[in-house]
């Protein structure tokens, strides 16, 4: 029996990814001690190398998992080149992890605006003040543009940047993996196609 109360036969017999995936994710929130929507982020860069960093999901449903970003940081410039990425989450104190791959397309304005809203301010004024991935002669450097911003919006809202906002992955491949024993572990692929989700059992 797993900390989910779901035995592995149970996992490997789901139909559809996204119920599995909402109680694994609601699993490693009671399980994990910090950001159980923590995710590799995975992406290429014009040649062909990946690049691969921690965000943080900040939705999901049937059209795919939101993230949000600077869309002029590496990854931002990455994904708006090819419009393709790939994820995976490990949750290390479950033994378990998910991998997801596809197609992105960006959060609508209404979207960004929502989640923006909701951030802290000291975050809201973050995101005018990091040019994200530039060069940074030091710390004083970050430090006076934050300065300045939170003098600038020192009263009523901060409005969103242009250049922030959220990419969605609709994927088109979402695979389940669960330790087991022996490294016989239990991996489920599920596969978009036209008529939905086609499910495989893969070997290990």
């Amino acid at each position: 029996m797993s900390q989910s109360g779901l035995t592995n036969t149970d996992f490997t017999e789901e139909s559809e990814p996204y119920a599995l995936f909402s109680q694994w994710l609601k699993d490693a929130g009671e399980a994990e001690i910090n950001d159980p929507n923590a995710v590799a982020l995975a992406t290429v860069d014009a040649d062909g190398l990946p690049n691969v960093r921690m965000v943080l999901l900040k939705g999901f449903e049937e059209r795919g998992f939101v993230f949000y970003t600077n869309y002029d940081s590496a990854k931002g410039r990455e994904i708006l080149g090819s419009m393709k990425a790939a994820m995976c989450f490990h949750w290390k104190s479950l033994r378990r992890q998910v991998r997801v791959r596809g197609p992105v397309e960006t959060v609508s304005d209404a979207e960004a605006d929502a989640y923006y809203a909701s951030r802290p301010r000291g975050s809201r004024v973050g995101a005018w003040a990091s040019a994200q991935s530039r060069p940074l002669e030091g710390r004083f450097a970050l430090e006076k543009a934050v300065a300045e911003y939170t003098a600038r919006y020192a009263i009523g809202e901060i409005p969103r940047p242009a250049h922030w906002s959220g990419f969605r992955i609709k994927p088109v491949e979402i695979e389940f993996w669960h330790d087991r024993p022996f490294r016989l572990h239990d991996r489920v692929q599920f596969r978009r196609d036209a008529d939905g989700w086609a499910k495989t059992r893969l070997y290990p």
